[in-house]
């Protein structure tokens, strides 16, 4: 069963059990590309656009009480997800989203009822050019808040937790991938949790830009069809509606045509996916082995690791976790490329912009809670390990630097290294060091400074 739908084009027809109008079957018919659609955080933050606008509308005299109940209502079960199947577009659409906008008008002018016009009442006072804009932001800034910064928190206390449980267990540290002094695990761990925390600072310093909305500035900036306080307005029912202290940007011309905020706040999303590469390299090498690789940490034994190897365990929530660093990655070249594309009054890249934003947003909250809950919490030290490299490691002779110089040191490290011997063999051997000396000058735990003013152990 079809309808007859209509439009400024002309006559289209359109599934009966469907909602939408003449311009959303347009665009289903004429953008086949690709399975990605208009994201369900678009969608939403259209409802909850659509219904701040039609309160902003009636306060101001230019809509009815009716036709404001309406539109609230249908916006009302759109963000309740009753509506979900009535938003068929794919993101591969006209760079304004233009039709994404439509979509929801006719949507919501269909299930409000006859009376309800798409364009002249639930878009009143309002284009594309701003509308798309204000929803990309009201989304951004919700999927921060609701589901990247939770699990930021949860992830960064877990760390914390571990950090304390291993804070005075020794270990060999590595740099340039080579032994180096030693160091605490508990210490390690917390560079993972300062750079978890970092994040959350990164992120929630530079998301405050997504507060301002391009609403208002209509087509090109200017605010024709709509009063000069319309902005104001809408970001005010927001902010009542949300809970989220929305405002209107002070110069459209730059809201409509700059998405500088969005790339500025996915590249602090890019520097957490960076440290969560960092830290999931980190536990997945320092897990390697068993019996083959440094084998200081063990990782929980969640699956079968291999189709062939009986009894291996792998690393995949570390490999997960990289993967999706990797897209995010790539998601903030293709943000940042898109956002340079501001043509004149308007950037017409729009669409793929919060696609993407929204995806590593998605990504990151679900990757990092998938590796706290199937790593992290269950992760494990191996002390015998780690006793064993510390007592093996030639690094330690830089605690005898004061004592004897450095290249008296050397050649110790040297010598033990050629002879195989360890280093309290080749330090006696030398004659620059007595066997006492060499028990009281070297001590793993305190050349980790770890009574020094705890030395960073309230950091995070």
């Amino acid at each position: 069963m079809e309808r007859i739908e209509r439009d400024t084009i002309g006559e289209i027809a359109v599934a009966g059990d469907k909602f939408w109008g003449a311009q959303t079957e347009r665009s289903r018919q004429n953008f086949k590309i690709g399975e990605e659609k208009m994201p369900s955080e678009v969608v939403k933050a259209f409802a909850q656009l659509k219904k701040a606008a039609a309160k902003s509308n009636a306060d101001l005299g230019k809509l009815s009480a009716e036709k404001t109940a309406a539109i609230v209502a249908v916006c009302d079960r759109i963000v309740a997800h009753e509506l979900d199947g009535h938003f068929p577009l794919v993101v591969w659409q006209t760079g304004s989203g233009t039709q994404s906008n439509m979509n929801i008008n006719e949507v919501v002018a269909h299930v409000a009822g006859d009376s309800v016009h798409p364009n002249d009442d639930v878009n009143m006072s309002q284009s594309s050019n701003d509308t798309f804009p204000t929803a990309m932001h009201i989304a951004a800034y919700s999927a921060l808040v609701e589901r990247l910064l939770p699990e930021l928190e949860a992830m960064r206390e877990v760390l914390a937790v571990k950090k304390e449980k291993y804070w005075r267990m020794v270990k060999i540290g590595r740099t340039h991938l080579q032994d180096a002094t030693p160091l605490t695990l508990g210490q390690e761990i917390s560079g993972w949790e300062s750079m978890i925390s970092h994040a959350q600072t990164f992120i929630v310093q530079s998301m405050d830009h997504l507060l301002e909305l391009a609403i208002g500035g209509t087509a090109v900036g200017t605010g024709l069809n709509a009063t000069a306080d319309f902005g104001e307005r809408v970001a005010k029912h927001l902010e009542t509606d949300t809970g989220y202290p929305f405002r209107s940007a002070a110069n459209k011309f730059y809201a409509l045509t700059s998405h500088s905020e969005l790339n500025f706040v996915h590249g602090a999303l890019r520097a957490l996916a960076s440290d969560l590469m960092k830290i999931a390299n980190d536990v997945r090498f320092l897990a390697s082995g068993p019996r083959s690789g440094i084998g200081e940490l063990q990782i929980p034994a969640n699956e079968p690791g291999s189709s062939i190897m009986p009894g291996k365990v792998n690393p995949t929530q570390c490999e997960a976790l990289t993967m999706v660093a990797a897209q995010v990655m790539g998601n903030d070249t293709t943000i940042n490329v898109a956002a340079s594309q501001g043509n004149f009054e308007l950037n017409v890249y729009k669409p793929v912009i919060i696609y993407n934003f929204l995806q590593s947003v998605r990504l990151l909250a679900d990757g990092m809670r998938s590796f706290r809950v199937h790593c992290l919490e269950g992760l494990e030290a191996n002390e015998e390990a780690m006793q064993s490299l510390v007592d093996r490691s030639l690094m330690l002779v830089t605690a005898l630097n004061p004592h004897i110089g450095y290249e008296k040191a050397a050649k110790i490290a040297k010598t033990a290294f050629a002879e195989d011997l360890s280093l309290k063999e080749a330090a006696i051997q030398s004659g620059f060091v007595t066997a006492e000396q060499f028990e009281v000058w070297i001590d793993p735990l305190a050349m980790t400074n770890i009574d020094d003013g705890e030395n960073g152990h309230t950091l995070g």
